[in-house]
């Protein structure tokens, strides 16, 4: 069992990796497919049309997290990891005035995001509640091709036959790709450290470099951080209110300038480690809300957490250094991949537990291993930072990823550090098991009512616009 650290970390923009991310990147899929031979087509027919609508819960928060914007980018050819945010406004103005897509290698189609983008509440299609459908029409609008895909957490994409086989084999990991350490649970995990004698950042390691050279490695471990530092860096920049519609003030750039005349000043606080981690947390994700590049960890609703522990690491370790940077992510995937194997990181699938609760976990086996935990105190770390967030529900008011989103990232990091330095002083010997921590959210999440996962239907998404 395989997931890559890059398939976890991916660089691209906000506010949602399952809502903005998906959607573009199956619509840049769809194109490829439409584009490609393996298809029926009647003799001589030729795309002249393309269509598109979205369900569940993206047809129900679509237009708070960016889901038109980003399904009609894709359909100009735009990719999450190469778009530029201060162009994007401009590409969407331009296709919505010539109602037609020119992606690059492409004719020109027709398109009206007017007419041909449909936000479906009433049709939910069966496999995942962040379901889509692409369409292709010839010049007498006779439709062509359909196609299917579901956006199921943290960027990634499946079409209605790949989620088919996902659900029969019970996991989401790739396949074909063999690995010396193939653990797919934290049992597994502890197991083969033990036997290896190696850590579960080196066991990770050891598995990324069958598949890619060290130096490529590294140099995309490196590219991840500095992905996630400039995001700190920009969001500690900015004021102004956040688009929406709730005029939401961005508060870290105020927040940072007084703690930062704090620590000038030299006046005692004793809260000064959770309020840094609190103040990065919140500009990754208000940078975030305002469409801004990030890094899925291991969604963008949930970006801000681990970041935040890292900068954390980096701010009040002295023996922090880049090495200690990559293990901390490389541990940090590990968590992330087996949470994703055998649960779900998709707030419409299992609420925001799925999304911040996970990224706390991975943030505290990051912190644990590079503080010099064992793979048995990193993994206790992990399961103490989940359990204290399981049941957590994605109630985004507004459908944007704001409230309560931004603080919450912030708690989820204060959490992380809580959890690693409790883990750090035991000797790795626990009562809760990270497998059942795991299993549990998977439960909860089937549990709990649609209402609480991202549809903004229910909780503090319609209790706030109420009060």
């Amino acid at each position: 069992m395989f997931l890559s650290v890059f398939d976890l970390f991916k660089i691209g923009i906000g506010p949602s990796s399952s809502h903005t991310m998906g959607p573009m990147t199956a619509a840049r899929r769809f194109l490829d497919e439409v584009a490609g031979d393996d298809w029926p087509r009647p003799a001589g027919a030729k795309v002249e049309r393309i269509a598109a609508s979205l369900h569940g819960s993206l047809a129900y928060t679509g237009i708070g997290h960016g889901s038109d914007r980003a399904v009609v980018l894709g359909l100009a050819g735009e990719t999450p990891q190469t778009v530029d945010p201060d162009q994007a406004d401009g590409i969407v103005a331009r296709i919505v005035t010539e109602r037609r897509v020119s992606p690059p290698g492409h004719p020109s189609y027709r398109f009206d995001p007017a007419t041909d983008l449909v936000l479906d509440k009433k049709t939910p299609l069966t496999g995942h509640a962040n379901g889509m459908a692409f369409y292709a029409y010839d010049a007498d609008d006779r439709l062509l091709l359909k196609r299917i895909y579901y956006s199921i957490g943290g960027g990634f994409v499946v079409s209605d036959e790949e989620l088919q086989r996902i659900k029969a084999k019970g996991s989401v990991t790739t396949e074909g790709k063999k690995v010396p350490y193939p653990f797919k649970n934290a049992v597994e995990m502890l197991a083969m450290a033990g036997r290896s004698g190696l850590s579960i950042a080196e066991m990770k390691r050891v598995n990324e470099e069958t598949q890619m050279s060290r130096e490529k490695l590294d140099t995309g471990l490196d590219a991840i951080w500095s992905a996630m530092k400039g995001c700190i860096d920009r969001g500690l920049s900015q004021d102004g209110i956040m688009p929406g519609g709730l005029k939401v003030r961005r508060r870290a750039r105020r927040l940072h300038d007084k703690l930062q005349e704090q620590w000038q000043q030299n006046r005692p606080n004793p809260l000064l480690a959770n309020d840094w981690l609190s103040i990065y947390a919140m500009a990754v994700n208000e940078e975030n809300a305002a469409g801004g590049r990030v890094v899925t960890a291991p969604t963008n609703g949930a970006a801000g957490t681990l970041p935040a522990v890292l900068r954390y690491w980096l701010h009040f370790h002295p023996e922090a250094d880049q090495p200690s940077i990559r293990d901390f992510l490389l541990t940090a995937a590990a968590v992330g991949g087996i949470i994703k194997t055998n649960a779900s990181i998709s707030g419409a699938e299992v609420g925001c537990q799925g999304e911040v609760g996970s990224a706390s976990a991975m943030a505290a086996a990051g912190l644990c291993a590079v503080m010099g935990g064992t793979p048995e105190q990193v993994e206790n770390a992990a399961e103490i930072a989940l359990e204290h967030h399981l049941g957590m529900t994605c109630d985004p008011v507004g459908g944007l990823v704001q409230v309560p989103c931004i603080e919450r990232n912030a708690l989820g990091a204060v959490k992380a550090v809580t959890a690693a330095s409790l883990a750090i002083k035991g000797d790795g010997v626990h009562f809760v098991p990270l497998d059942a921590a795991i299993e549990t959210m998977r439960q909860t999440g089937l549990d709990m009512n649609e209402r609480y996962k991202e549809t903004s239907l229910g909780g503090l998404a319609v209790n706030v616009v109420e009060c």
